[in-house]
């Protein structure tokens, strides 16, 4: 689809994913070194002109990024991670999100987390991705073996946890740089059956986003690009397009109760 719109598409793993390297130590997974890795890739790109397109952990470096206008930005694009005030809003004033971010505590232990997620060939990675999807049928078992297959890479799961860890570590030092309203354009797509972050995370956005649009998916999970392409797919071409950005068709249909 980006291709096919003239854009030159780079999908890169982050550090400590699939075959890029896996540094060690918590504080090199802090999130100014991830966002140094995207800024590092932008520049090499040599690209005038950058839209960002990120989901899940990309969706925090892509806030923080754009925030911190660590370098300038075209249009951004983010998939089911809240602004982060917004974010820290919601864990402090209700037990919704609290209830459904329990992982993120339970990710700060040493070695035990690595231990449990690696077990029976980190069969539990691909099952936490069936379990937090609204259609299986998207995470057959061929593709949740990749996913298994990339955490049993040596020091690999140690990586990923960082992230969270390293996130709760410097989460106060971050947040202290402050808050200013983004200029970027900025389209947020999100599937509203996420098991780990509440819809109402997203209420508010508009204060921090001056060119703010979302789109909601009903009965879609936290993998949005994997559940409903076709319609995210069809939602970023018309944004970066400067199109009308469409609503899902099937929030429009009503099913009547038997009489």
């Amino acid at each position: 689809m980006l291709a096919d719109a003239g854009y030159t598409a780079w999908a890169p793993n982050l550090r400590g994913y699939g075959a890029s390297s896996r540094p060690l130590g918590v504080e090199n997974y802090h999130i100014d070194s991830l966002m140094d890795d995207v800024a590092a890739l932008i520049d090499a790109s040599g690209k005038q002109s950058v839209v960002l397109l990120a989901h899940d952990w990309g969706a925090i470096i892509a806030w923080q990024f754009a925030i911190e206008k660590r370098r300038p930005l075209h249009k951004l694009v983010i998939c089911n991670v809240p602004y982060p005030a917004l974010l820290e809003r919601a864990a402090r004033s209700g037990f919704a999100q609290i209830r459904k971010s329990w992982y993120v505590l339970f990710f700060q232990i040493p070695r035990l987390p690595e231990f449990l997620l690696g077990l029976r060939g980190a069969r539990a990675i691909g099952e936490i991705l069936r379990k937090s999807s609204s259609n299986v049928a998207m995470f057959p078992p061929e593709v949740t073996e990749v996913y298994q297959r990339n955490a049993r890479q040596p020091g690999a799961l140690t990586a990923m946890l960082n992230y969270y860890r390293a996130l709760l570590r410097y989460r106060k030092a971050v947040a202290q740089r402050g808050t200013p309203v983004i200029e970027v354009p900025t389209l947020m797509i999100w599937g509203e059956d996420d098991v780990a972050l509440t819809k109402e995370s997203t209420y508010g956005t508009e204060q921090f986003v001056r060119d703010f649009r979302i789109r909601y998916l009903p009965r879609v999970s936290h993998w949005v690009q994997q559940e409903a392409p076709v319609e995210v797919n069809a939602m970023i071409s018309a944004f970066l397009q400067d199109r009308p950005v469409p609503h899902v068709a099937w929030t429009m249909q009503l099913v009547e109760s038997p009489q």
